[in-house]
């Protein structure tokens, strides 16, 4: 008697078998259909500042002009930018990831650049990955640009507040003259300057009520940021006390420090409020 095979018998197996055939794929699968957990780092919310720069009271600040060359005046060898607003807004903003610290290192390491308040302490200055640095302030509180050198070296700052240059309160631009800090020197710059003997003084405040919110030469859209660009110098004149010199440069961005300045004047004119 001839038998055909049977074409089941070939892949027959055990029932128990194909059972636990059947769980362990089952399970397998169950595993990788598992949903896993990760911890995903978000990029900071961006923050738009709820402060601006007001022109304050007179302050007594002498100055001379002193002749320097740049020995790069084509290009600063920091260009360095800080936003500010208020605390809250800069934590909500930045998360619990932001580092906090007390100054900046410009020109290598050889300059410490602070924002500090009217008794001479430095506002914290919050960051993440080192990309973005904001500083905290408060309306109403008066603040100075303070800079240390601590090399023996000579260096021009040329600073901006709001986009508005501190000596002309013009359209920043790198090719504006700025204030010469001397070797082992501490700079502070305390105001838009509206003579050589008097500055109007730095205080937060609204938007609104900011320099650059009142002055045919600001723009809204740089409120917010303080700009400081350094150049190392050669001085004429080493044996002055004066922190104010002359050159060129150039730099844009958005919001933008430095805009560029087709005209320039010697001081910043007083605001025009509305």
């Amino acid at each position: 008697m001839s038998m055909k095979p049977n074409p089941v018998g070939t892949f027959c197996r055990p029932l128990w078998r194909q059972w636990l055939w059947v769980l362990l794929i089952a399970t397998a699968l169950t595993g990788c259909s598992t949903p896993q957990t990760a911890t995903v780092a978000q990029a900071p919310t961006k923050l738009d500042s709820t402060l601006g720069t007001q022109w304050g009271e007179g302050r007594e600040s002498v100055v001379r002009t002193v002749k320097v060359e740049r020995l790069n005046p084509d290009r600063p060898q920091t260009l360095a930018r800080l936003r500010y607003s208020d605390e809250a807004s800069i934590r909500q903003a930045l998360g619990r990831d932001s580092d906090r610290q007390l100054n900046l290192l410009l020109a290598d390491g050889n300059l410490e650049w602070s924002v500090q308040d009217g008794r001479g302490n430095p506002l914290p200055i919050f960051s993440v990955r080192d990309q973005d640095y904001q500083v905290a302030g408060r309306d109403g509180e008066r603040y100075e640009l303070v800079y240390i050198n601590r090399s023996n070296r000579y260096y021009e700052i040329v600073a901006t507040v709001d986009g508005l240059d501190v000596l002309t309160g013009q359209p920043g631009s790198v090719r504006n003259s700025g204030y010469l800090l001397y070797p082992g020197q501490t700079l502070r710059i305390d105001g838009f300057r509206k003579s050589q003997r008097e500055v109007a003084a730095f205080r937060f405040s609204s938007k609104d009520r900011a320099y650059a919110s009142n002055t045919p030469a600001g723009d809204a859209r740089n409120i917010g940021v303080i700009g400081s660009a350094v150049f190392e110098v050669r001085v004429n004149d080493p044996d002055t006390s004066t922190r104010r010199s002359h050159t060129p440069g150039a730099q844009p961005g958005t919001p933008n420090p430095f805009p560029d300045d087709p005209a320039a004047r010697p001081y910043a004119p007083p605001p025009e409020y509305r």
